[in-house]
């Protein structure tokens, strides 16, 4: 019984993910959300245990009472991580691009990056210096970002 839920859970995130722009509501803020976790998480061109429990813990810290847009931010998540891993039109310098369009694009969105929850993942990446510096990297950019939005606000 718990697993036909689970399953049907799962049924249900792949779908409302899959058509997130019909049926999410604030669906830019929820995909806001996604392109910052996955440069993060794509910056390891792999999505190890570590990064999926660390990603679980965020979106259920992110959507407490929303289980529904647990399930659409992870698999947003990793539609993006994916996309880098496979090289299939997306690399982690245009997400960052991207994500620093949206920046320009809709201020409120700077109110949604969560420094501490993004410098989580640099645990799953300790043993590799280079991913850690390339995360270090992201994680600075976007601190920068939200200092610069504050000084011209």
């Amino acid at each position: 019984m718990k697993k036909n839920l689970e399953i049907k859970r799962k049924a249900k995130g792949w779908f409302l993910s899959f058509f997130r722009e019909v049926f999410v509501y604030h669906n830019s803020s929820l995909e806001f959300r996604a392109k910052l976790l996955a440069a993060v998480i794509g910056a390891n061109k792999v999505i190890d245990d570590c990064e999926k429990e660390l990603l679980q813990t965020i979106a259920e810290e992110t959507y407490p009472e929303d289980i529904a847009r647990v399930d659409v931010l992870i698999h947003t998540t990793k539609e993006f991580v994916n996309k880098i891993i496979d090289n299939n039109g997306l690399n982690v310098n245009e997400l960052i691009v991207s994500i620093n369009q949206d920046l320009k694009d809709v201020v409120r969105f700077h109110e949604k990056i969560e420094i501490k929850q993004l410098k989580r993942f640099l645990v799953c990446s300790e043993e590799d210096e280079e991913t850690y510096i390339t995360q270090v990297r992201i994680i600075e950019f976007l601190e920068n970002s939200i200092e610069n939005f504050k000084k011209f606000r």
